[in-house]
Formats: structure tokens, sequence, C-alpha cells
């Protein structure tokens, strides 16, 4: 779970890399207008010469480069929502993991241990098991030919296995 959540992170942040290194560059493409230039020279008297000069456009493709002029920011506003949310969920992934199971939770008291093992042991007794042995953290029930452990971690965490049988 840790790994899925740490990697979901990971690829959010590369997700966000990509959009921002994108969204800096780009195609400008010029076009220039088709301009048609009518020169007219007059000769001998009735003798009209026309010339006609067109130039047609031309479309040219440059890459462009953005370079900071100002001191004014232009990130978008969507990019300052992603990154406040990616931060949150840094932030609880620590919080997480800091606050999980021995990752600072401090030991149960012994009595507090042996009052949950106690409570356990009486839960399966009334379901018909008996007390073989017990300890200050596990006790041993039987039910006919049928053995269990109930055991109490440092956490206060009740466990039950069962024991190979050793009645005939």
């Amino acid at each position: 779970m840790k790994a899925l959540a740490l990697a979901a992170v990971f690829a959010a942040g590369i997700l966000l890399a990509g959009a921002l290194t994108a969204r800096g560059q780009g195609v400008e493409t010029t076009t220039e207008t088709t301009t048609s230039t009518i020169h007219e020279t007059t000769t001998a008297p009735g003798t009209t010469v026309v010339t006609t000069e067109t130039t047609s456009p031309t479309p040219t493709t440059s890459p462009t480069t953005t370079a900071a002029s100002s001191s004014s920011s232009t990130t978008p506003t969507w990019v300052w929502v992603v990154l406040a949310v990616l931060g949150a969920a840094v932030v609880g992934l620590v919080v997480a993991l800091l606050t999980r199971r021995g990752g600072g939770t401090p030991a149960i008291q012994p009595g507090e241990l042996r009052r949950r093992l106690d409570n356990a042991v009486a839960t399966w007794a009334a379901q018909g098991w008996a007390l073989e042995s017990q300890t200050a953290d596990s006790a041993v029930l039987r039910r006919g030919e049928e053995r269990m452990v109930v055991g109490v971690d440092d956490a206060g965490r009740v466990t039950t296995r069962p024991l190979g049988n050793t009645y005939p």
C-alpha cells in the first residue's frame, strides 16, 4: 500500500513536470500577405505600357523560445492547484507512515495486555474451550482433541492459531 501511494505521487509529479515543459514550447507561424504592384509607364503619345509585379505569400515556421523578461509570474492557476493537491498528498502520506503501528505508538501496559488476554480466553471459553495453560501474553485452550494458542502482542492485538494435536 505504501509503495502504491508513493508511486502515485511520483507519477503525478512526472506528469506535472511534463505538462509544464510542454507548455513552455510552441511553434509560431508567420504568413506574409500577397502584394500586387502595378506600374504604369507612358511613352510615346497613345502608347501605354502596363507592368504588374505580384508577390505570393511565403509561410515561415520557426520554433519559439520563452524568455523571462520580467519578474511577474505567468504560471496558470491550475498548476498551483495541482501543486497544492500533491503537497497535501505528500503530507498525508508522511503522517500515515509515522502514525502506523509501532511507528510512534507507545507499547500497551502489561496490565492492559493481561486484561485483553483474559477477555479473549473468556470469549473462547463461552464457546466451549477450556483453559489448559496461561502465561502473561498467551494461553493454550483445548476443546476435545483440538488445541489452540491465544496470544496478545505488544500493540494489544489478539491472535489465535491452532496447535498440533498431542492427544491420541
